[in-house]
């Protein structure tokens, strides 16, 4: 009689699972979308994200921060963030994690 609740509930785990990762990439994608929105605007007042030194200058510690799930953070990652929050509206509300691999992606 418990071999079907184990399985249900094995099953609904893997289920809750697979949705948060799902939610995971499609916050990732929104972010990464906004950015490249973000980036390709660019006039004579406002410096390209894509262009930012601070931003440029962050993504080895991007790199460490993702490989490390988090735990490495340099310096120059944390300015970078602290920028795309400023310049970036989308990127307020978005965690670490989805800003260190947008970063990589650019």
């Amino acid at each position: 009689m418990r071999s079907p609740l184990i399985v249900a509930t094995l099953g609904l785990l893997l289920l809750a699972d697979v949705a948060q990762a799902q939610t995971v990439v499609q916050t990732s994608n929104i972010i990464v979308r906004a950015f490249g929105r973000t980036i390709d605007f660019t006039s004579d007042t406002t410096t390209s994200i894509r262009d930012s030194k601070v931003v440029r200058q962050a993504h080895d510690d991007a790199a460490t921060f993702v490989a490390s799930q988090g735990d490495i953070r340099g310096v120059q990652l944390e300015s970078a963030f602290n920028t795309l929050r400023d310049r970036v509206p989308e990127a307020r509300n978005a965690s670490d994690q989805v800003l260190a691999e947008a970063i990589l992606a650019l």
